[in-house]
């Protein structure tokens, strides 16, 4: 019995731990599982679908928010809470989908980011940059009173 007890405790650690530090690739995998394109919400305040985007993300953009995130956002509730992850397509300005930014809300992943783990994606599915890249944490900090979102923010 004590075996088990230990085997459990090893695998509850490894789950916090993968929790905590997540990866880009099991984060692709995740998105392709949930087949957000389809199936989530655009973030309230957003147009629907694509839009006029800006630098440093295309000159069209899409954005998708998991139910926690568009819950959270339409009641503007911050910050978000763990799990929230929103999805921005980016497009140049012919229409073609060229790479794709992620945050997704990680509980304890980094308190001084707002807990926010990025992903940054080639439409295929390659890792651009993932953790905690200065630019995107520069560049968001700037909206810390909104937990780090600029979508849907008037």
């Amino acid at each position: 019995m004590k075996r088990w007890t230990t085997v459990l405790a090893a695998a509850l650690a490894l789950a916090a731990a993968a929790q905590t530090n997540p990866t880009a690739a099991e984060l692709w995998s995740w998105l392709l599982d949930q087949n957000f394109a389809e199936r989530w919400q655009h973030v309230p305040g957003e147009p629907a679908g694509k839009h006029a985007g800006g630098p440093p993300h295309g000159a069209i953009q899409q954005i998708f928010a998991n139910d926690v995130a568009f819950e959270a956002l339409a009641q503007k509730r911050f910050p978000l809470p763990d799990g929230a992850v929103i999805v921005k397509e980016n497009y140049d300005a012919q229409g073609r989908l060229y790479n794709l930014a992620v945050m997704r809300k990680v509980k304890g992943y980094n308190p001084e980011g707002g807990d926010w783990f990025w992903g940054y994606f080639t439409p295929e599915g390659g890792v651009l940059f993932e953790g905690k890249p200065a630019l995107c944490v520069g560049c968001h900090a700037q909206k810390k009173a909104s937990d780090w979102i600029f979508s849907g923010q008037e």
